[in-house]
């Protein structure tokens, strides 16, 4: 059985270039809200780990996401929301002993909103209820119906959201890119493992201004 949702009309894209062109591509932004970002988040203040890397992605996110714009790219907004009567049993069991009691970007809440990054009137805003974007979202499928191909990744955690999101999306047929100084982790050896797994099985990982190269403005 092929799983594949994405289209993939035609030979397949030999190229960063061709992979990555405009027609075909759009950019997602995973999970940059204050509880995984902000000083007092949910990272910092249950977790125990240190936030600032994802603090200083969030400017090399928004000139990609700005240049995305400007070449016809559409951008896709993907947030958590991880109340516990959201998630798989797995991971609510998980975050119930980890949390003492505090929710993970409860919708309404300060945790939940966007942190150093501003959508758009019209861009899509997905929520999701675990560390996948594609799980009970609809997200591929809208993709594919738009007659996306290839999906650049940005945002948060290196390790967690976003390598389980692009691993998805690999597997349901979506070429995968992501931007390297457009995510990050509390954690600098887990996100470094993560690009380099990406270079060895999964796609391409380039700078947010080499992939804003690929997307020039429309006229």
């Amino acid at each position: 059985m092929n799983i594949s949702i994405a289209p993939q009309p035609g030979p397949p894209l030999a190229t960063a270039a061709e992979r990555l062109a405009p027609a075909h591509t759009a950019l997602l932004v995973v999970d940059m809200q204050n509880d995984f970002c902000a000083e007092g988040g949910y990272i910092e203040a249950v977790v125990g780990k240190n936030a600032a890397a994802c603090r200083a992605a969030a400017a090399p996110i928004m000139s990609l996401v700005g240049a995305a714009r400007a070449g016809g790219v559409p951008v896709v907004w993907v947030r958590a929301d991880y109340r516990p009567e959201k998630l798989p049993a797995s991971m609510a069991a998980r975050f119930a002993a980890q949390g003492k009691g505090r929710v993970c970007c409860a919708p309404g809440g300060w945790g939940h909103a966007f942190f150093g990054v501003a959508p758009r009137p019209g861009e899509a805003v997905i929520d999701k209820h675990c560390y996948s974007a594609f799980i009970g979202t609809g997200l591929a499928e809208r993709l594919a119906a738009e007659g996306v191909r290839t999906l650049v990744f940005a945002g948060v955690q290196t390790n967690v959201c976003v390598e389980t999101s692009l691993r998805d999306a690999y597997s349901l047929g979506f070429n995968v890119a992501v931007g390297a100084d457009c995510v990050a982790s509390h954690t600098a050896e887990l996100h470094e493992a993560t690009l380099k797994n990406v270079r060895f099985l999964f796609g391409d990982v380039l700078s947010g201004p080499e992939i804003a190269a690929l997307w020039p403005a429309r006229a």
